[in-house]
This record gives C-alpha cells, sequence and structure tokens, in this order.
C-alpha cells in the first residue's frame, strides 16, 4: 500500500490539516455563523468571506489526567457561613477578556473563539448539502458520458468509415504529382509530331515510354484512403434550465423587492459554483412579462399593475420555444407578495397546475411579505390547493428568513413540497 504525505509548507505556517478537522469538528457552529453573517450583508457583498465567532465553552474537550489513585479517607472541615442549596455571589471585579469595551462590573469572562474563513470556504460551506431536487434521474454538473465527435480524417480505420469523396481527392492529387510532368512532354511531342508527321519514327519509342510510365500510375492506392476520424469527448449527461420569475410590481416595495432578489441572488450563485452546464432564464412581470438580462432583472426599476399569469404564460412559452422537456430538466423559482386581483390567483393556479406542472422537476414559490401575522394573499390561498409532487411552497418576511428558506427548497433531502 502506498502513502502520500503532502509536505507543503501552508501559508503563515498554518496547519491546513488542522484547519480542515477544525471545521469538520465545528461544522454546526460555523454553519450558523454563516446564516447569521448572509442575514446581514448587502446583496453585492454576499460571495465575501468574513470572521466567524465560536462561544469557547463550545470548543473545550475532555482532559485526561492522572489521580493519586487508590483508597483516601479524609475529613472536610465544614463552614459557619454556607449550608446546602445557597447560592454564592459573583467575585467582585472586571473581566480579564481581550475586548475593546470597557469592563463590567461582574467577575472574570472570557473572550469567544475567532477566526476568518476564505471566500471559498464562505462558499463551501454556504451551499453545503444543497442540490437541486428530483435530479436522481437525469444528473447534471461534474457527471458526464462519453460521445463520439468527428476529428477530422485518418489514413487507417473501418471500411464503414471511409470518405470517398476525400479519397478520390487524395488519389487525384497523387496521380497528378506523379504523372504531371510525362503527361506535358508527352503533350508537347504530340503537337511536334502534328506539326511535322516525319518526326514519328524519331519520336515514336520516347511517347510509348511516356504513356507506359503514365500507364504504371495506379488509379487508387492504399495511401489516397481517407477514413472519417471520431474521438471520444465527454459531455454532460442531461442539460437543465432554470427560470427565474420575479414581481416587480407597485406593491412589491423596496423591503419586498429585497427580499426576492436575495433569494435570486443565492439561486443564481448555487447554480453558478455548483453546476457547469446549467441555463437561467430571467423573467420579471407587472400587468405584463418580459425576459430581461441579469442586470435588468437585479437592478432595473420597472414597476407597474400586477398579473402573475403572463410570467406563467411566458415561461410556458420559451419552454416551447428552447427547451424540449424530452431534452432539458426544467426548474421554475417564483417570488411576490402574491398580490393579485379578481380572476388572476386562480387562473395562474391552473395553469401552473396544468400547464407547467407536468413539464417541470420543481417549481418552489416564495411569497414575501412585511409581517407574520398577516393573512396569506390572495395567490399563497390559491397556490395552497395545488397537490404536485413537483411544487414547493415558502414565505419570507425578514432578511433572515431568506437562507433558511433557500436551504428549505435547495436542500438534498427536498422531496417535493415544502410546508
Amino acid at each position: 500500500m502506498s502513502v502520500i504525505i503532502d509536505r507543503r509548507l501552508n501559508d503563515r505556517n498554518k496547519s491546513a490539516t488542522n484547519r480542515a478537522r477544525f471545521m469538520r469538528r465545528y461544522k454546526a457552529h460555523i454553519k450558523q455563523a454563516v446564516s447569521d453573517m448572509v442575514a446581514d450583508r448587502s446583496i453585492r457583498d454576499m460571495e465575501r468571506g468574513g470572521n466567524v465567532r465560536i462561544p469557547t465553552k463550545d470548543i473545550s474537550e475532555p482532559r485526561l489526567r492522572h489521580g493519586d489513585g487508590g483508597d483516601r479517607e479524609f475529613v472536610l472541615p465544614g463552614n459557619k457561613e454556607f449550608h446546602p442549596g445557597d447560592k454564592l455571589k459573583r467575585p467582585s471585579g472586571q473581566g480579564e477578556g481581550q475586548g475593546q469595551g470597557d469592563g463590567g462590573e461582574g467577575g472574570e469572562g472570557e473572550d469567544s473563539f475567532q477566526f476568518a474563513l476564505s471566500r471559498e470556504e464562505f462558499m463551501t460551506l454556504f451551499f453545503d448539502d444543497l442540490e437541486l431536487p428530483r435530479m436522481a434521474r437525469t444528473t447534471v454538473g461534474n457527471i458526464y458520458e462519453m460521445k463520439p465527435q468527428r476529428a477530422g480524417y485518418t489514413r487507417e480505420g473501418a471500411p464503414t468509415n471511409l470518405s470517398v469523396g476525400r479519397t478520390m481527392r487524395s488519389a487525384l492529387g497523387r496521380r497528378i504529382a506523379l504523372s504531371g510532368g510525362a503527361r506535358r512532354e508527352l503533350a508537347e511531342l504530340e503537337e511536334q509530331l502534328e506539326r511535322d508527321p516525319g518526326l514519328e519514327t524519331e519520336l515514336a519509342p520516347r511517347m510509348a515510354e511516356l504513356r507506359a510510365r503514365i500507364a504504371r500510375v495506379p488509379f487508387l492506392d492504399d495511401i489516397d484512403l481517407r477514413y472519417r476520424h471520431r474521438v471520444m469527448v465527454p459531455r454532460p449527461m442531461s442539460q437543465a434550465v432554470m427560470f427565474c420569475l420575479m414581481d416587480v410590481s407597485a406593491s412589491m416595495d423596496q423591503h419586498k423587492k429585497d427580499l426576492a432578489k436575495r433569494f435570486f441572488t443565492l439561486l443564481y450563485m448555487f447554480l453558478s459554483r455548483k453546476y457547469e452546464h446549467v441555463e437561467i432564464v430571467f423573467i420579471r412581470h407587472t400587468d405584463d412579462a418580459d425576459e430581461v438580462t441579469e442586470d435588468q432583472f437585479f437592478y432595473d426599476r420597472k414597476t407597474g399593475g400586477t398579473v402573475v399569469l403572463s410570467a406563467l404564460q411566458l415561461m410556458r412559452e420559451i419552454i416551447d420555444d428552447r427547451f424540449s422537456p424530452s431534452e432539458w430538466n426544467i426548474y421554475g423559482a417564483q417570488a411576490s407578495d402574491g398580490d393579485a386581483f379578481g380572476a388572476d390567483p386562480e387562473k395562474s393556479r391552473g395553469f401552473l397546475e396544468e400547464k407547467l406542472l407536468p413539464l417541470v422537476r420543481y417549481f418552489s414559490y416564495v411569497e414575501v411579505s412585511e409581517q407574520r401575522s398577516m393573512r396569506p394573499s390572495t395567490l399563497s390561498a390559491s397556490y395552497g390547493r395545488i397537490d404536485h409532487e413537483s411544487f414547493a411552497m415558502v414565505r419570507a418576511v425578514d432578511h433572515r428568513d431568506i437562507y433558511p428558506v433557500f436551504r428549505e427548497l435547495f436542500s438534498s433531502s427536498s422531496q417535493g413540497a415544502a410546508a
């Protein structure tokens, strides 16, 4: 058995092995710290690293020490001040932590353990255990299958791959190269013979020699054969597309839009980082829907009325035009405050249930609202009657809700509708 020892030096004399072991042991604390950091960050700073604090009491380890051993008998002196069950006061004096604040009136303390996460470590923890749901049948990402691809021509191959056209061109070139000089000389001698027939006796031997040389050049030779060449190249076993549908109507105030954009920012980062072959289609809607670019989706200030059905209909049109369900894994994510009027909620539910859910692997609806005590919106009330394994619906009220909601929708254990 071979043993490989990595003796590469670490930056600033740090042990990468110990660091990795530490992060494995305290993964739950670190993931909670990452979740807290995400809630307080702006959208533009979502990907950077950060400092993580872990309470010192949570990283203490049991220690073994040698005792005196044997049997001992001793008498402990009593006291006149304390009795069983008494509560002891905290010792007086200021804390001796290393923080920059002023000491309080309490006793001694101890700072939390703090260390820095790099951007790569932060992103790895950020999307740990997340995946596109229901991908077992057609996997996307770094799993490939080998498929043949044309790569020019070769001189050896199977007869079924013979390229007749390229072979004949090669043979013609060879015949021209080998007999071109003889043909030119023969043509000149024939012209001389036409001008002066009396030279036939003199020119006949040479002309016969040239004709024999030309005849010895074969019409087709082995070196002329050209076969179509194919090489095996890795290709993704399937393709996936994610539709991002966002409500930008007038009822979506700045707080709601920020919640929706945070969710889609996490989704965009997740797809771009974890999957190599996922198309992303951005759709925004007011009373009508448009397919837009990434910059327009996140930063444009368009507003107006609300017709949710328009976004769902545009998604279906794009699927019909560009993404055949037999070739693509189709996913959808919708964010809205659910403020729809008239027959639009029921029409949207019917269209989603009948026209879209049969085509998609997974469709998630995130409702953004201002207060937790608010009654369900008209759209969520309609969507709540959808009973389909590919549909999930959640609600977000605060910045701190977005990351848990995102993990709930796209965790590896997601199997259909969320509560």
